[in-house]
């Protein structure tokens, strides 16, 4: 048998898509296509400040394990907030970055970051991440949205894990969008009501177009309007008109865009990733203010998708307790990190310790306001 090697590689391009794709499953955002474009078209990279140190396991030839690995000299585009522990070491004369960190760039969304065939190469991988870190004299060592199952394998070799909240809807099998409101408390049913019939009355529109159908104009528009929000919000948007495009030869079929129109004129967009089951809320944008248009291209279109075609969860994204009130329910999340100084490292878990305390009953008041019925009395439709 051939023996077991670990490679670091700066590019997914030195990586047999086929072999990371049979490890990967059916996530499309750990793809190889979905990864890579983000390479090849700029997205990240040293001037984005995420350079790519993939860790492979190897055997021969074959690729038995991978884990996508990101050298950052910033925390822009995670989403797993650690920007006091950066002031705090930076007050303390002591350097933060640069670190790594294992995530699907810019994409708060939970799944496998150890691709593997079992437990004791999941294993390797972690270890193998840690001993990158020492070597390198990284400050640090995160996991971001790891799925459920993996969540163990980096606890067990050393490292802390933190919480935070997301919100998903579930599709408990509703026949169609009414269905779902008849499940809804009468305030929340005839709020949502009144945002969409709003909309119609101004002449707003939607339309929903799957990625194999997207034209280059569909993309340049989405593109315009996702630019431009990132500018409305003073910031610069992480990725580009050649990724979106890429992403749509690539993997058309895991891609939904809505379009919401104006009298006839589009007027924002919205970009979805969907696999394995579930949608992905993902980039959004718009040319013009209209009230409840972000509720209904980035909600309420996505929720109506997943219940025609059966799809039973749909991510929200990170953060955002307005989500709340549209039906999409708090849902923890975990992220795994390690710290190369000691004092600071035991100083983050004392902190990580009182703050999962408060996580947890953040999500027990968040799951007190539900917006599902309570009792009989909520059916009133009036």
């Amino acid at each position: 048998m051939p023996k077991q090697q670990i490679n670091i590689v700066d590019s997914l391009d030195r990586v047999s898509a086929e072999q990371w794709d049979a490890l990967a499953g059916p996530e499309p955002l750990v793809s190889h296509a979905f990864l890579s474009a983000l390479e090849t078209t700029g997205c990240i990279g040293e001037e984005a400040g995420w350079l790519p140190a993939h860790v492979l396991l190897l055997e021969g030839k074959q690729l038995t394990g991978a884990m996508p690995l990101y050298i950052k000299t910033h925390s822009y585009g995670e989403y797993v907030f650690d920007w006091a522990w950066a002031d705090a070491y930076h007050r303390n004369g002591l350097r933060y970055y640069p670190k790594l960190v294992s995530a699907v760039p810019f994409t708060p969304v939970r799944g496998p970051r150890l691709l593997a065939r079992n437990a004791d190469e999941r294993r390797i991988l972690v270890e193998a991440a840690l001993e990158l870190a020492r070597q390198t004299k990284m400050s640090s060592l995160h996991c971001l949205f790891p799925s459920a199952d993996e969540i163990d394998v980096w606890r067990d070799c050393g490292m802390m894990t933190r919480r935070t909240v997301q919100f998903h809807w579930q599709n408990d099998g509703f026949a169609d969008f009414d269905d779902f409101l008849s499940h809804m408390n009468h305030n929340k049913r005839k709020k949502i009501r009144q945002e969409r019939r709003r909309l119609s009355d101004n002449g707003v529109t939607c339309e929903r177009i799957p990625g194999n159908e997207a034209t280059a104009e569909d993309w340049l528009f989405f593109n315009k309007c996702y630019r431009r929000t990132y500018r409305e919000h003073l910031s610069t948007p992480y990725l580009n008109l050649d990724f979106f495009r890429t992403i749509g030869e690539s993997i058309p079929d895991n891609l939904l865009l809505i379009f919401a129109r104006h009298d006839g004129e589009r007027i924002a967009a919205a970009l979805n990733v969907i696999g394995n089951g579930a949608m992905y809320g993902r980039y959004w944008g718009t040319m013009e203010f209209q009230r409840g248009l972000h509720f209904e291209v980035c909600y309420y279109q996505g929720i109506e998708h997943c219940i025609a075609h059966g799809i039973g969860r749909f991510e929200g994204g990170a953060q955002g307790e307005h989500k709340l009130a549209r039906g999409l329910m708090a849902t923890e999340a975990m992220s795994a990190h390690w710290l190369a100084h000691p004092e600071f490292a035991q100083a983050i878990e004392d902190y990580l310790r009182r703050e999962t305390s408060g996580i947890a009953n953040y999500v027990d008041e968040l799951n007190e306001r539900s917006p599902f019925k309570q009792s009989p009395a909520d059916n009133n439709d009036k």
